[in-house]
């Protein structure tokens, strides 16, 4: 049984409950982003985590939407807008890399990612997911999250935990519900304790 569809405002026909609970995470991250001052676990595993979301999203999910938005020129431009957002995160995400291996703390770098960031993750919940609820199938969009749990499955072990770790119980519940038992038990008895016993943060 699917869990019940749980979003940021209304609901959906699509169940977002794995959208929101990434974006989440990666606003708990952010706070630890900005107090950093060297080069971390707890970085590598968010730079590469949100590299992957929008690199997910870049090849499986605009494309699809374009097809079937390729005659509404207004909903095309937001498309056009998301990518942009993504495209200029990246450079970002390069310079604060840079500098930590330099032994900066790029400051700056840092403080302009947190901003277009949450703005981006903004943008997209109340602008660009109810375009995708609106326009996909269900297929479609299982057909997006099955891309995005396969360039995920190496990272299983972190990535669950570190999902969990920014989302509230309700939303804990519902991804709890996409993992089969197997799954479930490992990340109750291996997986949340390890993670939960590591400094991510720690320099």
């Amino acid at each position: 049984m699917r869990p019940p569809t749980i979003d940021a405002t209304t609901p959906m026909k699509l169940d977002m409950t794995m959208m929101y609970a990434f974006h989440d995470a990666l606003r708990h991250d952010l706070e630890s982003v900005a107090q950093m001052t060297a080069r971390s676990d707890g970085w590598d595993v968010f730079q590469r985590f949100l590299r992957i979301h929008h690199t997910v999203e870049d090849e499986a999910l605009w494309p699809v939407l374009r097809e079937e938005l390729a005659d509404r020129p207004g909903d095309l431009a937001l498309l056009d807008q998301m990518e942009a957002e993504h495209a200029a995160l990246e450079p970002l995400l390069d310079a604060i890399d840079d500098a930590l291996d330099r032994g900066e703390s790029a400051p700056a770098a840092r403080a302009d990612l947190a901003g277009r960031l949450a703005e981006h993750l903004r943008h997209e919940e109340e602008a660009a997911l109810p375009l995708i609820d609106r326009t996909l199938s269900e297929e479609q969009w299982m057909h997006f999250g099955e891309a995005g749990m396969a360039s995920l499955r190496p990272d299983m072990p972190t990535f669950l935990p570190w999902l969990l770790s920014g989302t509230n119980d309700e939303r804990t519940s519902g991804v709890l519900g996409y993992l089969p038992a197997p799954v479930q038990a490992s990340l109750r008895d291996d997986w949340q304790p390890a993670y939960a016993a590591t400094d991510w943060w720690a320099a």
